[in-house]
């Protein structure tokens, strides 16, 4: 008897197993799937093609502030800035971010703010940095 490194399957399921991952394995550019019956359906007529990258993501706008690419540019800023800057001008705000030791690409973001103008909170400011947030409660 020969030893096998996994024990829970017989020889004829570890065969169907493999035949199924054959197409990841050897780079198939078609199909991967072993079974047509296990292909997913195309979209419908006028239905957006489906993707693995949410919406949100990479670039995509969803126009809606609960959109995570806004969500996490806030918290990112935010984490920086602590409450007792505001009110402040955007040479402030850097001054502030620098004593945070924030990042680059927090300091190039403050950067782009408009000078002369004063952020009386951090509203003010996801608005000026085109990050508006609607108000939670």
């Amino acid at each position: 008897m020969t030893d096998r490194a996994n024990s829970k399957h017989g020889p004829r399921l570890d065969e169907q197993l493999a035949q199924e991952v054959r197409g990841y394995l050897q780079g198939s550019p078609g199909t991967t799937r072993s079974e047509s019956w296990r292909e997913a359906e195309p979209p419908a007529d006028g239905e957006p093609e489906p993707t693995l990258t949410p919406l949100g993501h990479h670039g995509v706008d969803t126009g809606d502030d609960r959109d995570p690419d806004y969500r996490d540019e806030r918290a990112l800023i935010g984490s920086y800035l602590p409450r007792s800057a505001f009110p402040a001008d955007r040479e402030g705000l850097l001054n502030a971010a620098r004593s945070g030791n924030a990042p680059d690409t927090v300091l190039t973001m403050l950067g782009r703010l408009g000078n002369g103008q004063t952020f009386e909170n951090a509203h003010e400011l996801w608005d000026a940095l085109d990050l508006a947030s609607s108000p939670r409660f």
